[in-house]
């Protein structure tokens, strides 16, 4: 792989959700802060919404590796489960001890005493689901009477959810209105902007142990952003690709070339669109354009 050539410790654009990557940048600052605050807050349920390749799941990643000793947390990763499968994971993800054959009543209980348990020892407890908008209507309910479980001072368990934007069509359907009205904080995770790029890929390149002259060309990077609309997976797919086509080639600088041979290698990107003028220079040519005409008119004019 690429990684002597450039002088690197490790691939700086793996998919993986590694938190030393987390990029702690505007939208995902704001999102991390606003989760840190809701559940400190202890009430309901939180919603962080993002497009698919946003970064949702290293958000939560992130929450999990940041949060205290004070907090006792649960991660489900895929909540495409039925109600029933839905409470045996909570109960697997907070240690209890039960009977694979446990009626309903019986595990709730469970769940309950040892809620009340970890609260009594000055415990909060969260529930984060990854990609919540898989989740059957039937499990979203069975999710919402979970928080029902509280103490006359406090809820016994907070719910973070994050999807994808269909998670906000799903909770404006009437019959879930009422888990749509417990969601007390909410939060859309938006692409990096231009301004954020060139700071991204340098911080996944510093955490990957390049330490060199700048790697990218800035021609490199408006191309590379083009392309991904700062859409972080897709960023670090380009980036991955175009490092392999540049050691392919011998070459130690990242340019356009290699951004557009990536493009050009990643299924579903289109290349962006090129322009022979910009707008401001449609109105340069156009009143070169004018000037002439009547510079000729007037010259017919004198002539005649």
């Amino acid at each position: 792989m690429y990684l002597q050539h450039f002088g690197m410790r490790e691939l700086p654009f793996r998919l993986t959700p590694d938190t030393s990557y987390f990029y702690n940048y505007a939208s995902y600052h704001e999102a991390l802060n606003v989760l840190l605050v809701a559940i400190r807050s202890g009430e309901g349920f939180i919603k962080i919404v993002g497009e698919v390749g946003t970064g949702k799941t290293l958000l939560c990643r992130k929450l999990l590796a940041t949060l205290d000793e004070e907090f006792v947390t649960a991660y489900i990763p895929n909540p495409y489960l039925t109600p029933s499968a839905l409470r045996m994971a909570l109960a697997d993800e907070l240690n209890i001890d039960y009977d694979r054959k446990i009626g309903l009543h019986r595990l709730l209980k469970l769940i309950n005493d040892k809620l009340v348990e970890l609260t009594a020892a000055g415990k909060q407890v969260v529930l984060c689901l990854d990609e919540a908008q898989a989740m059957p209507e039937e499990t979203l309910e069975a999710l919402r009477l979970l928080t029902n479980l509280e103490t006359e001072k406090q809820k016994l368990l907070q719910i973070v959810l994050f999807g994808q934007p269909e998670l906000d069509e799903i909770l404006d359907r009437r019959s879930v209105r009422q888990l749509k009205q417990r969601i007390a904080f909410s939060f859309i995770l938006k692409p990096i902007d231009r301004k954020g790029l060139d700071a991204y890929v340098g911080h996944r390149l510093l955490v990957g142990g390049y330490t060199d002259k700048p790697l990218f060309s800035y021609a490199a990077l408006n191309e590379l952003y083009k392309a991904s609309r700062g859409v972080p997976r897709i960023i670090n797919i380009l980036c991955h690709k175009a490092l392999m086509s540049a050691y392919g080639r011998g070459e130690k600088t990242i340019d356009r070339k290699h951004i557009r041979a990536a493009v050009k290698d990643t299924e579903g990107i289109k290349a962006p669109r090129r322009q022979v003028f910009r707008f401001a220079d449609y109105g340069i040519m156009s009143a070169i354009l004018f000037a002439t005409t009547m510079g000729l008119y007037y010259f017919l004019g004198v002539a005649g």
